[in-house]
């Protein structure tokens, strides 16, 4: 039982104890805050010493990405990889082996919900008996919070702030980060008065001769503009786009024509 949905540390733990004892991956059942209770409830790894698996740095990398996918495997996954890797010290320095192949993808989709995260989070500005704090709602398809709040904590240092999503917490209160459990999305404010000022600044910097509404909707999902003021103009910003760019083109000047020189016929 590990204490919380992605903690890295914990697993790497445990797994050492695991190696170390030479249970293998059939005989474990990796849980979480998030599971549902299991029927049956088996000892912690045993205190077991031996000798230390070498593994690849990229490995750990990914690993402690993968730890953080929604993937209810992602822990099991790990384990037979490392334990594979015993007799096979070329496996972790194989990608297109299946597992870690998919080990891969885990850490990629990891990384691109964090990216996501940094780039759609919006903040909202309450007042509370402390003073204003500013609340964020955001929907991460993957266990981030923990691991990316320091971000929003170097961005916004100067701010009180939550953010809330439904799996885990996030509270900035200018000098300590706490974590509390998920909430709903009714616990975060709906609209603030920078609304309006996400909607001009968005529309401002719109050209609609670069629009290319496949690639837009591929780098800002539609799942994601519920959550996004500006998403509120999109629509209407990509209806005029075409009559925007033909006025565009009608507005240009034209070039100067070439001058004749005196007494040229």
């Amino acid at each position: 039982m590990l204490p919380s949905y992605a903690d890295f540390a914990a697993w790497r733990a445990a797994a050492r104890k695991l190696l170390a004892a030479a249970i293998p991956p059939e005989a474990v059942e990796w849980r979480t805050p998030e599971d549902p209770p299991g029927l049956f409830t088996g000892p912690p790894p045993p205190d077991a010493v031996g000798p230390p698996l070498a593994v690849p740095r990229d490995f750990v990398e990914m690993a402690e990405l993968a730890v953080r996918h929604a993937d209810r495997e992602r822990f099991a996954l790990l384990h037979s990889l490392l334990w594979d890797a015993r007799a096979r010290p070329g496996l972790l320095r194989t990608p297109t082996e299946p597992r870690m192949a998919r080990l891969g993808a885990m850490a990629r989709a990891v990384r691109r919900d964090a990216h996501k995260m940094h780039a759609f989070l919006r903040f909202r500005e309450i007042d509370t008996a402390e003073g204003p704090r500013s609340v964020a709602w955001f929907e991460p398809e993957h266990h981030i919070v923990e691991a990316e709040a320091g971000f929003f904590v170097r961005r916004f240092a100067i701010l009180r702030w939550s953010i809330l999503t439904p799996r885990r917490c996030a509270h900035w209160d200018g000098a300590a980060l706490a974590f509390t459990l998920g909430a709903r999305r009714a616990d975060a404010p709906a609209e603030d008065a920078a609304e309006d000022l996400w909607r001009t600044y968005f529309a401002s910097i719109f050209n609609p001769a670069r629009l290319k509404p496949d690639a837009m909707r591929a780098e800002m999902p539609k799942k994601y503009w519920r959550n996004l003021p500006e998403a509120e103009v999109i629509p209407e910003l990509m209806k005029g786009a075409e009559g925007r760019v033909r006025a565009m083109l009608g507005q240009q000047p034209k070039a100067p024509g070439r001058r004749q020189k005196p007494g040229a016929k």
